[in-house]
């Protein structure tokens, strides 16, 4: 809840408290995944040789941390100074300019102390996702595992959805509502400067993390019935003749030697590896909307950032939450192996690609005199000025001394303006004589606040988007069954600490930077205090959605790519075997296959999930059971054993599961 849900949704609250662009934010939001990449090969392979409660428990205490260190700036920096109204009036003289101080650098700098606590958000959460994942898998059955993983990621997804409604309903709450009287101020939750609070999320998570921590730590190493579930498992590992697992000798447990011959297997597994990609693509476009859809749909449809938020949490938690859990039921419903599970995959992300088309649908840019459209004609008689970018006045205004620092606006007739006197008592607040609007308006009135914009595609935005979302979350748990199946059993923890690792390092870590960079360039106006950039005022609606469009094309496109070359390059030792165990049966006649038959395949010979040859394995199982029987056995009792040995070689015989 914390990471995905509350840092997502005061993310452009934050750029305006303390002066950050979106790439800066976007810096805040990989620090998370900086910090698992950091921690997850030791976590992920000394826990699994290790008590993973234990670890989760820390893990989730090290979040609480991380939650406290986020907050700090609420209570460090100076109160939030909201300009009065009659500030920013024109004046004769540039007597209201502000004094260069270290005000604006001592905000800037507060991005370092947002970049420490998502750092611990993400060394806290290294053993969630991977030892706590595997701690499922080890205590259930196989074909029951992925639907309680599947739940396990469906709350893990519902939080963050819950962070989205609860973060947007904090808001509404002025930042300094603990120290200030709300009711006094100039300005509401609709003005362009209203900071919410931001803060109050993080010590909530903070304080319900510590109650946590403690209880999670006292569950067993395993539940009672691990072991037949890990054997039940190992059969559809996939099979690398060219390389084995290595056993850890006593008195050597987490020697750093062993941890090469683990990497070597798991990279010499090509549908594991092609799995990862797909998982790095899929998380560069995830942590990237996730980051950044808030803000998008706030400045496309020209919403407050606590109404963007709502609508992220309204398709979060049924898109989310209902598509990982409907992907861990389609595993189970219709017993997927491997190849099914990858074609169900493939099968959910191409659709995406004509779904993210929606981003081609954007709204017209709120019209703003000196940015986007030009000065219209000035009443001393001046042509106006056609000018996009960098904000620049007109003659109507040159006696007004804009400061660039505040963004204050206000809306005339003509969208334009340039105010000398504040009406007073005027709900909402009125300007008057704003030598920018034209004289045919009567009166040369402005309101406060931005201009409304006239789009309706935001109901046919939003339904599309969410069977994006929908889509993309299905794919999520089968994709992690299929990750968890094809690698050996003792090396589970360990193959998703290092998806972790290529998903982030490829994925979650670019991601956000990346789409931080690309809603940048898309800015019209930026702030300028002394000199220094701060955060973006205005941005470019058309460019912004074409930046989203491109990013989702070339994702998606990736992903499906991934999920195909993950399927052709994947196999089993079933798939070797099957053949062999064909040959090895009896035939009508109750005579079996030529010598010469068997003598072709005798170095092929399938193994147990022990490691001998079954028809070693079964050797010793018969001569077990006569020795148990004794030397004195009738004819009856000779066939109860053979049917006995025949049983058991049909056990061992039938290593194929069923692919879909």
């Amino acid at each position: 809840m914390v990471v995905n849900g509350f840092v997502n949704v005061v993310i452009s609250t934050v750029e305006r408290r303390y002066d950050m662009s979106s790439t800066e934010s976007g810096i805040i939001a990989s620090s998370y995944d900086i910090a698992s990449v950091l921690c997850l090969i030791p976590v992920s392979y000394f826990g699994g040789l290790g008590c993973k409660p234990r670890y989760l428990g820390i893990g989730v205490f090290i979040m609480a941390i991380g939650s406290f260190v986020f907050s700090i700036p609420k209570f460090t920096a100076a109160e939030y100074e909201v300009v009065s109204n009659g500030d920013n009036l024109c004046h004769s003289s540039n007597n209201n300019t502000m004094e260069c101080d270290n005000k604006i650098d001592s905000l800037s700098n507060y991005k370092f102390v947002f970049y420490l606590g998502q750092f611990l958000h993400g060394a806290g959460a290294a053993p969630l996702y991977t030892l706590g994942v595997t701690y499922l898998d080890e205590n259930l059955p196989l074909r029951s595992s992925s639907l309680y993983i599947g739940i396990f990621y469906a709350f893990a997804i519902v939080g963050p959805a819950l962070g989205y409604l609860a973060g947007g309903a904090f808001l509404n709450l002025y930042v300094d509502f603990d120290s200030v009287n709300s009711a006094s101020l100039s300005i509401n939750s609709l003005s362009p400067r209203w900071v919410g609070a931001w803060w109050v999320g993080f010590l909530l998570s903070g304080i319900l993390a510590l109650m946590i921590s403690i209880p999670i730590c006292g569950f067993p190493t395993s539940l009672p019935g691990s072991s037949a579930y890990k054997a039940e498992k190992e059969k559809e590992v996939y099979d690398n003749k060219k390389v084995h697992t290595t056993e850890i000798a006593p008195g050597t447990k987490g020697k750093l030697f062993h941890v090469w011959a683990a990497v070597k297997v798991l990279l010499t597994n090509p549908t594991f590896m092609f799995l990862n990609l797909a998982a790095a693509a899929e998380g560069n476009i995830l942590a990237g909307f996730a980051t950044f859809a808030p803000k998008f749909i706030e400045y496309q449809f020209a919403l407050q950032s606590s109404t963007a938020a709502m609508y992220i949490g309204y398709v979060a938690v049924p898109c989310g939450g209902g598509g990982t859990f409907l992907g861990g039921y389609l595993v189970k419903r219709f017993n997927l192996g491997i190849k099914g599970i990858i074609r169900l995959c493939l099968g959910v992300t191409l659709p995406c690609f004509l779904c993210v088309l929606i981003f081609l649908v954007n709204c017209e840019n709120v019209p703003f005199a000196g940015v986007n459209i030009p000065y219209p004609k000035a009443l001393n008689g001046s042509t106006k000025r056609e000018f996009l970018g960098i904000f620049k006045t007109d003659s109507c205004s040159d006696n007004c001394h804009c400061s660039m620092e505040d963004f204050n606006p206000v809306c005339g007739d003509n969208s334009v303006v340039g105010c000398q006197n504040l009406i007073p008592d005027s709900n909402p607040q009125q300007y008057a004589n704003c030598s920018c609007i034209s004289t045919e308006t009567s009166g040369m009135h402005a309101v406060i606040g931005k201009c409304g914009t006239s789009c309706t595609y935001l109901p046919l935005f939003l339904p599309i988007f969410a069977l994006v979302m929908l889509l993309t979350f299905v794919a999520s748990m089968p994709a992690l069954t299929a990750t968890l199946r094809c690698v050996p059993q003792k090396e589970r923890s360990f193959a998703l600490g290092i998806q972790w690792i290529i998903a982030r390092c490829l994925g979650s870590i670019p991601g956000p930077i990346l789409f931080g960079k690309l809603i940048d360039i898309t800015c019209k106006l930026w702030q300028n205090s002394c000199g220094e950039q701060g955060s973006c005022f205005i941005y470019d609606n058309l460019s912004m959605s074409h930046n989203m469009l491109a990013i989702g094309l070339s994702g998606k496109f990736l992903s499906s790519l991934f999920f195909f070359l993950a399927l052709i390059f994947y196999k089993t030792s079933c798939d070797e075997n099957s053949n062999i165990t064909k040959m090895n049966k009896p035939n009508q006649n109750g005579n079996k296959n030529s010598g010469d038959k068997r003598s072709k395949h005798e170095t092929q010979k399938p193994e147990t999930p022990g490691g001998k040859s079954i028809e070693t394995s079964l050797n010793e199982l018969g001569n077990g059971d006569v020795k148990q029987n004794g030397d004195g056995l009738n004819q009856s009792g000779s066939t109860h054993q053979n049917k006995n040995v025949e049983d058991k070689r049909s056990k061992y015989e039938t290593l194929e599961s069923s692919d879909l």
